[in-house]
């Protein structure tokens, strides 16, 4: 199990938490000190089922300064998994991946599907 995330992230920190007290091993990396490449998003997009705009951080300070809200629908996907490796900070975290399985952000009800 491998747990992208931003360690200062107060979602990141309860989702760790969860992983810890549900007794799961996980593998830990810091998305900003190491981007996750164009290609592992392309392979995770897949695999999630979820639509590209999921693995945007939204909410976050530099998706605003880009005024990405207005430019995503105008890129391509190959556009916009290029935005996506360019900086850590503008990827939706936590990711986990597990085996196949991908899960986007923190929601507990989503993730208790890992514990059965």
């Amino acid at each position: 199990m491998l747990l992208i995330e931003y360690p200062k992230c107060g979602t990141c920190q309860k989702a760790v938490r969860w992983l810890v007290e549900k007794g799961f091993s996980f593998d830990r990396r810091h998305i900003k000190e190491q981007n996750p490449s164009a290609e592992e998003l392309k392979r995770w997009h897949r695999q999630s089922g979820l639509p590209l705009k999921r693995f945007f951080n939204t909410s976050g300070l530099l998706y605003k300064e880009l005024g990405l809200k207005d430019k995503l629908p105008g890129m391509s996907e190959e556009e916009q998994y290029a935005l996506l490796a360019s900086d850590g900070m503008l990827v939706k975290r936590p990711i986990l991946i597990h085996g196949v399985q991908v899960l986007v952000g923190f929601r507990e009800k989503e993730w208790e599907e890992l514990s059965r």
